[in-house]
């Protein structure tokens, strides 16, 4: 990771593994609603030749051929030098302000016991008044669950969503803002090792192991954009197994563990007929890997004890006269004004 004690306040990244047209789309939402204080990093792992001549604005980073989303997300990351580091994929489109709403919410100091990732609403591409996800959740058991307000937003406002009752775990990884020294903690980034669809669940147990919070921002909306379809079998029941036991870094053995062996079941009854065999193939293969579950709870805990420690040598006096972490107010495009310019 670079050095961030320099940096700006955001980094904006957008992981492009294929299509370089819903790349543009994001791109153009995002240069029309920036904050000022904040750099913009794409890492791209097909071919793309800038026709609009972005590069003075976007800085890009080349990924291997054929890197899956949480690969890029990790390559951008780690070339990025904000401290407070947002994951929009590519497709998905920002909104006005909604960069400000986000950083407001995170707390000075340390990770540990402060404000670690906060999730922004994510409003249908159809229907902007309906609100489809508000981060995700990982229940004792195992089970990755996709948090929704129970009500639609209302005429562009967060009226009708009651945020308060929200409990996600984590920000869903095509759309969510993290502290920047949370993701290097790890010191692996979002883990490939749970693939793209359970590797943000894995990084909410992470936030949890740490004494980390994950909040809403009612205030802050990403329009959805495509998402992948979610990985079946053998897949599934590997990258489940292994978000569950590295999850036991966080929570208690005994309740968790009853609790994975009905999930299981459920799981096994939902893949019927010809999905149960490769999913349960898949959790033993994972269950297999029980060492490596051990050395993860052992790094877990090594890494809340070095932010502890850094937060009880953070001074407590706030000083009044000092500047706080803020961002300046949105870029505005003037009336007529295009973001991409045509290069000759």
């Amino acid at each position: 990771m670079t050095s961030r004690s320099d940096g700006p306040a955001l980094s904006i990244v957008v992981p492009t593994v294929d299509d370089t047209a819903a790349l543009e789309e994001t791109l153009v939402s995002v240069l029309e609603n920036r904050p000022d204080d904040c750099e913009i990093v794409v890492p791209i792992a097909c071919r793309y030749d800038d026709p609009w001549n972005i590069s003075e604005e976007v800085r890009f980073v080349t990924a291997p051929p054929h890197a899956g989303f949480a690969s890029c997300a990790n390559l951008g990351i780690a070339a990025s030098r904000g401290r407070v580091i947002h994951v929009l994929a590519a497709g998905w489109r920002a909104t006005h302000g909604w960069a400000d709403a986000a950083l407001a919410r995170f707390s000075d100091g340390s990770a540990a016991g402060g404000v670690a990732a906060v999730v922004p609403l994510v409003v249908s591409g159809t229907d902007v008044r309906h609100v489809v996800s508000a981060g995700i959740r990982l229940t004792r058991g195992g089970r990755r669950v996709a948090v929704v307000p129970r009500r639609s937003r209302r005429d562009g406002t967060s009226a009708g969503v009651d945020v308060a009752r929200l409990r996600p775990s984590s920000p869903i990884l095509q759309a969510g803002f993290w502290r920047a020294d949370v993701l290097a903690a790890t010191g692996e980034g979002f883990a490939t090792v749970c693939g793209n669809d359970w590797c943000d669940a894995d990084m909410g147990i992470t936030i949890e192991a740490i004494g980390g919070r994950v909040v809403v921002a009612d205030d802050a909306c990403v329009v959805e954009g495509p998402t992948p379809q979610p990985t079946r079998g053998f897949a599934h029941g590997l990258y489940a197994e292994r978000v569950f036991w590295r999850s036991l870094a966080a929570r208690s053995l005994l309740p968790s563990v009853l609790l994975h062996a009905w999930e299981v079941v459920r799981s096994a009854l939902l893949g019927a007929p010809l999905g149960t065999v490769p999913t349960l193939l898949g959790r033993a293969v994972a269950l297999l890997q029980f060492g490596n579950y051990i050395a993860h709870a052992h790094r877990m805990r090594g890494i809340r004890a070095a932010m502890s420690a850094e937060a009880d040598d953070t001074p407590t006096t706030v000083r009044i006269d000092e500047p706080h972490l803020s961002v300046a107010p949105p870029h505005r495009r003037r009336r007529g004004e295009t973001q991409f310019r045509k290069s000759a």
